[in-house]
């Protein structure tokens, strides 16, 4: 019995040691190296002449993520989980844009009249082939673990009208301020959020996934009440946040720009 006990907990301290183990300072240097800031981190545009020389480093750290088993994956804290998931996401999306740079002008043009680029079975994630859809409608939006609008304003679909690519990888132990600081610079970027007169002209990301700004997120059952809550990014007034809610502020999608995010783009 005493030698079944401390195999277990052998067991249980080595499956602890290897949750702990999963790193994402190659993907943050990789960040940090081909990101440049623009517009006071509103925007970012990425060099990815830069990346593809650093493709090897890039593909190494996206098969330490493919090496995360699913047990492993669910050892880790709610915050791990979701700083990996983000990262992948975006890593693998830098990755697919690769396989055909410098000859594409939008990550659109890496599918075909029969498939989008996000249903390609290309992500090598917890033990599956994957597509960029699953990844986020499926493991981040559909698992029922996470309940978190701000997620949008990190994972990054390589596109003007994106929100930024941080210059920096998410992290478990970070991922609050993290989510917050990519949500208020979104939302403060007036090319793709602003108040015209009666109307709030924001991005069509709160179009395509109204669900998730209305599924009760700190309080928020309404797309305008989220919008409310930053006030202040989005440059209005406690009394236009008020009539927002009330209804009395109409809103309007602004149509998405699909050109790549790359630094000679972004001048």
């Amino acid at each position: 019995m005493l030698r079944l006990i401390i195999f277990a907990w052998c067991a249980v301290t080595v499956g602890a040691a290897q949750a702990s183990a999963i790193s994402h300072e190659t993907w943050d240097a990789l960040l940090k190296r081909h990101v440049e800031v623009r517009d006071g981190g509103k925007v970012t545009a990425v060099d990815y002449s830069g990346m593809a020389a650093d493709r090897n480093v890039l593909q190494k750290y996206l098969q330490n993520l493919a090496a995360v088993s699913r047990r492993q994956f669910d050892g880790l804290s709610r915050d791990d989980q979701l700083a990996l998931l983000i990262n992948a996401y975006n890593a693998w999306t830098v990755e697919l844009i690769l396989t055909g740079y410098p000859d594409i002008d939008s990550i659109k043009d890496l599918g075909s009249f029969f498939q989008s680029p996000w249903k390609k079975e290309f992500v090598d994630l917890l033990g599956e082939k994957r597509t960029l859809d699953e990844l986020e409608h499926e493991l981040i939006r559909g698992s029922g673990r996470y309940n978190e609008p701000r997620i949008h304003f990190a994972v990054n679909c390589a596109s003007i009208g994106c929100p930024a690519l941080k210059k920096e990888a998410y992290r478990g132990e970070a991922l609050e301020a993290q989510l917050e600081e990519a949500t208020t610079a979104f939302l403060a970027d007036r090319s793709r959020n602003r108040l015209e007169n009666t109307t709030l002209k924001i991005s069509s990301i709160f179009k395509w996934y109204r669900e998730d700004f209305e599924a009760g997120w700190r309080g928020t059952n309404t797309l305008p009440q989220f919008l409310a809550l930053y006030r202040d990014s989005l440059g209005l007034s406690d009394a236009q946040a008020a009539k927002l809610v009330a209804g009395d502020i109409d809103i309007e999608f602004l149509k998405y720009d699909w050109s790549l995010n790359s630094t000679g783009n972004l001048r």
